[in-house]
């Protein structure tokens, strides 16, 4: 079937078995997907940029360092700066100005602005399968969201450049992915969370908050992974949720 359900025993190691229909509580009323790096790719663009950021910073520092400093700025200003690409402008220049304790010149900021500037206007290209994947989904009658985080104008305007507005009955785009956020979607739209489908590459926004709330899970690994996204393998102890190798093994899974 071309997937697995993944069980986290008391080591925290993944233990895989075929999934099946009965693992499904209930079937889905709702499929939500996620959005950067589940329907397109978005964090190798973020490494891009955060490497030519260590180029210009150099004389501050190997990139080890650099990379440390912005992840502390980043952890420090996230409640303030949110995510995507403005948040990384910013923290990006104020990593800048404490590295080089204000020497930071004129020319390197700019230099720093035109790299965020290039994460707002790339080129949206769907992952392999996800137009597929969408296009059945739509002629089984799936009610479908796409529900992501961050800036507003930067998400909407990623989903247009992506071509597939189309594929989705609601979009969601939200400032944060925890259990009262899936929780007053969930409200909005009249959907029981145990009836409720998430689909996306990331354990802590996409799985685990949703399995708290009772609701339905499958992550659908990338290959990198931004760094405040990661999860400590303590936290997946006996949760159950399903794991997919790619987007296309959904079909199987929801057949």
């Amino acid at each position: 079937m071309g997937g697995k359900f993944g069980t986290f025993g008391a080591s925290g190691r993944l233990l895989t078995a075929r999934f099946t229909l009965a693992m499904l509580q209930r079937p889905p009323q709702l499929l939500a997907f996620d959005a950067d790096d589940t329907l397109w790719p978005n964090q190798p663009h973020f490494d891009h940029v955060e490497r030519e950021m260590c180029a210009i910073l150099a004389h501050c520092g190997d990139a080890d360092t650099i990379g440390r400093h912005l992840y502390q700025v980043q952890r420090h200003h996230m409640h303030l700066y949110g995510y995507g690409a403005k948040s990384l402008m910013l923290t990006m220049t104020e990593t800048a100005i404490q590295l080089t304790g204000g020497a930071v010149t004129g020319r390197e900021i700019q230099q720093l602005l035109d790299l965020g500037k290039r994460l707002l206007d790339f080129p949206i290209e769907p992952l392999p399968g996800v137009v597929e994947v969408l296009s059945e989904l739509k002629r089984r009658g799936r009610r479908l969201m796409v529900l992501t985080k961050g800036d507003l104008f930067d998400q909407e305007s990623k989903l247009a450049r992506s071509g597939l507005g189309d594929f989705f009955d609601y979009v969601e785009i939200v400032s944060e992915k925890d259990v009262p956020t899936y929780r007053r979607v969930l409200a909005r739209h009249g959907v029981d969370p145990a009836a409720f489908l998430m689909i996306g590459n990331s354990l802590k926004s996409d799985i685990l908050p949703v399995l708290a709330l009772g609701g339905q899970a499958i992550h659908v690994p990338y290959h990198t992974t931004w760094v405040h996204e990661e999860v400590p393998a303590e936290q997946l102890v006996g949760l159950d949720f399903g794991r997919v190798d790619t987007l296309a093994d959904v079909l199987a899974y929801l057949a």
